[in-house]
């Protein structure tokens, strides 16, 4: 895994600033520890910095073809690489190296941009063509690997693996994007293709970006999409026995390492069911790890301890303290931009409990979008059979008025806290998802911008997001199209964001079998009827992994990996909450209505409601603000005003 950089000039070839991009590449010296590398030419800049995975002797970067006229800066696995050799081999091309990178050279000049087509992996790359004066960005198809990229009002383009890669250019304009708040505060996160500055961009994932010098900008395109095709009739015992089948293969490929390699095991299905896959294609102990929580309510060790002990793994536990509130200020360094996940903490300290042990770390994400894990979508699937019951005329004006009157009620059984659902149902298929998924309401965030700011939105609202991508969705079954949602937005957006940042700030390597495109595709053609049944999400896998995984392992409720932000709030970080998003620095913003941020905080910490997400992602917007903007933000942030 690796951290790339550059500055290529799209108008002419004047002189690439050498001190400014060794400090671009510099500051991303935690992805890349082992080596760092440049590239400049007249009007090109390219830099790396390297953690050494495979062939660590000649895998150094940037790399080039045989004469020199392609070279590319690349972060990430391709894990064909070997037959992609054989084949291009065949073609006529020269390899110097064994490494995965050096594909990419030739396949460029065998395939042009469809080369990306051909790779599996996990990949962010740059590739600059001398005789075509091409640069090409790619991005892989789930969005594991980030590139940010910026247009620069004098013609050069910037490009990197985070964005504080960028912010080390004093040209590039700092202007935050009044959408993007919007966006953040309805997700918790800036979702692709924006981030919080306007004149910065997110490659999507599945897109390539091709930009010839002398030529106009031309727009990301897309290379893949996730199909939603129905597979070929078979039984439940033979998708079961496929699904475990493509698993197991996807984990094998994940397997090439020169470096010590391992789990994350947090006693759930997801990476349990990868440890096993694991365990079956390894003569050697796995290696796994672990945090447990001295607080039973967030604890799944004993869960973690049971499939270790099942597969014989060398597993390592450390207790982390659920009141560990010492990272809120690393967490802004680490994201650069507005981040709400609050499981950002212990994913951080368990990336970091990894690093001790392994280079590299396989995990279980992407099994509750691929295979309908989350609650969520049990409850969403309710709904929609109501409102499958009820034309959206009759359903707007009549939960809308309920949705209206119903108390708020935060304290009572769940059973009784029917204000939300009734405002999802006065809303259609996708309005009613976003409503749910929202980290902020439209109830709670509409008075949370001032005037000035709302003027700024010019009505625009995040839900716009989620309309685009469903506009596409190449399914409309209700529960495949909020998986489509989620794979679009959330996926990316938000859990593989928190892995990329958390792991590299530790030099950690994760590889994701449950995301390989192929196996993805494959998921994707089951029946909604097998990933969701009898509000049991992840039935197929469940199923399959009978034999494999202890029942309680299977079946036991879902806990995630949580921390106690309420009780926060209204203890520990009772103070600090107050100084933070109550002070100088978010009100001279303009962005806020302040009376209106003053009552979230009153109406929590006196115990009437629980607004414990909507405050996070205000201490963490407040973070942004003073860590990556700094004594720029209150001039920025006051043009909306």
């Amino acid at each position: 895994m690796c951290g790339i950089a550059g500055i290529v000039d799209l108008k002419g070839r004047r002189d690439i600033d050498t001190a400014l991009l060794a400090a671009m590449n510099q500051v991303q010296f935690h992805r890349g520890p082992d080596e760092g590398g440049t590239f400049v030419e007249p009007g090109v800049g390219l830099a790396h910095r390297r953690l050494s995975i495979i062939d660590l002797s000649s895998g150094q970067q940037p790399l080039f073809n045989e004469d020199h006229s392609v070279v590319v800066v690349f972060n990430g696995e391709i894990y064909n690489f070997p037959a992609l050799t054989e084949e291009l081999k065949a073609a006529g091309h020269v390899f110097r190296t064994h490494c995965d990178t050096e594909v990419i050279v030739h396949a460029w000049e065998q395939w042009g941009a469809d080369c990306v087509k051909r790779f599996r992996g996990m990949f962010a790359f740059a590739l600059w063509d001398k005789r075509r004066e091409t640069l090409f960005l790619g991005r892989d198809r789930l969005g594991k690997k980030p590139l940010f990229y910026a247009h620069l009002p004098d013609g050069q383009l910037l490009f990197g693996s985070e964005l504080k890669i960028l912010l080390q250019h004093p040209g590039l304009p700092r202007e935050i994007d009044p959408q993007a708040v919007e966006e953040y505060f309805a997700f918790g996160y800036v979702p692709d293709p924006k981030t919080i500055f306007r004149h910065v961009r997110k490659l999507p994932p599945a897109h390539t970006l091709e930009l010839r010098r002398g030529e106009a900008p031309s727009a990301p395109r897309a290379y893949w999409d996730i199909p939603f095709a129905e597979l070929p009739p078979m039984s439940e015992a033979q998708a079961a026995e496929e699904l475990l089948a493509r698993l197991r293969e996807a984990t094998r490929i994940r397997l090439v390492s020169e470096v010590p390699l391992g789990a994350f095991l947090s006693g759930g299905v997801d990476s349990s069911a990868v440890v096993a896959m694991m365990a079956g294609l390894s003569s050697e102990p796995v290696k796994t790890c672990s945090i447990a929580f001295n607080d039973p309510a967030f604890d799944e060790a004993a869960f973690a301890q049971q499939v270790a002990d099942r597969f014989h793994t060398e597993h390592r536990v450390e207790t982390v303290d659920p009141d560990d509130f010492s990272l809120l200020d690393t967490l802004a360094g680490l994201y650069d931009e507005p981040y709400a996940d609050s499981s950002a903490l212990p994913t951080y300290r368990v990336c970091q409990l990894a690093r001790r042990q392994v280079t590299v770390a396989l995990s279980g994400d992407g099994g509750d979008e691929n295979l309908a894990g989350y609650r969520r979508y049990k409850w969403h699937s309710y709904e929609e059979k109501l409102r499958a019951a009820l034309p959206l005329g009759l359903r707007r004006p009549l939960f809308g008025f309920l949705g209206k009157v119903y108390p708020k009620a935060d304290w009572a059984p769940r059973v009784f806290r029917a204000k939300t659902t009734f405002e999802a149902m006065a809303r259609d298929t996708v309005e009613g998802y976003f409503h749910g998924v929202s980290v902020m309401s439209d109830r709670l965030r509409t008075p949370l911008y001032s005037a000035a700011f709302r003027r700024e939105l010019q009505g625009y609202h995040a839900l716009e997001v989620m309309r685009e991508h469903a506009s596409r969705s190449p399914t409309d079954h209700p529960l495949s199209l909020i998986q489509y949602l989620d794979m679009k937005t959330y996926l990316p957006g938000d859990i593989l964001t928190k892995v990329d940042r958390a792991s590299m700030a530790h030099s950690l390597e994760v590889r994701v079998p449950l995301l390989d495109h192929e196996l993805v595709e494959w998921i994707s053609g089951l029946s909604p009827d097998l990933k969701l049944r009898g509000g049991e999400g992840k039935y197929l896998f469940k199923k399959a992994l009978e034999p494999v995984l202890p029942h309680d392992i299977l079946y036991r409720p879902k806990m995630g990996f949580a921390v106690p932000l309420a009780a926060w709030f209204r203890g520990p970080l009772r103070e600090r909450l107050r100084t933070a998003v109550l002070g100088p620095t978010m009100a001279d913003s303009g962005i806020f209505d302040m009376n209106y941020v003053a009552s979230l905080v009153e109406q929590h910490q006196s115990g009437r409601r629980d607004h414990s997400a909507a405050l996070w992602s205000l201490l963490m917007f407040d973070g942004f603000l003073r860590n990556t903007m700094g004594d720029r933000g209150t001039r920025l942030a006051n043009a909306a005003a």
